[in-house]
């Protein structure tokens, strides 16, 4: 199941490990990305530390962690292809993957439908 931040991440969690990424609503805000800084493979972040940044046409945002754990894996298609983020934020176009730490974490972070209704009170 995939869960919502505030700040427009998402996580989709399998075991005890996450995939990361950003939001349709993020890509929608931000426009055509062109870069994307994803944290370094061995990081260790804390829920809502900054783990990268996305830079498009129109901003510059930071990513914040979702979840706290470590980085194990990052998305090296991005380097040369951040529009990937564009078309598919939430499959091809994710940023990064973390072994979790904290795994009840999940319990404070958003549903799809609980997501859909927080956007609409922007």
């Amino acid at each position: 199941m995939r869960k919502y931040t505030k700040d427009h991440e998402w996580a989709l969690v399998e075991a005890d490990i996450a995939m990361v990424g950003i939001s349709e609503h993020a890509v929608e805000e931000l426009g055509d990305i062109t870069f994307i800084e994803a944290p370094e493979i061995g990081a260790t972040l804390s829920k809502g530390d900054s783990a990268g940044f996305v830079e498009s046409v129109k901003a510059a945002s930071d990513i914040y962690a979702p979840l706290s754990g470590e980085v194990t894996e990052v998305n090296t298609r991005l380097e040369n292809e951040p529009e990937i983020v564009n078309t598919e934020p939430l499959g091809e176009g994710w940023i990064y993957k973390m072994k979790l730490s904290d795994i009840g974490e999940l319990d404070d972070l958003m549903s799809e439908e609980d997501y859909q209704k927080f956007l609409s009170t922007l």
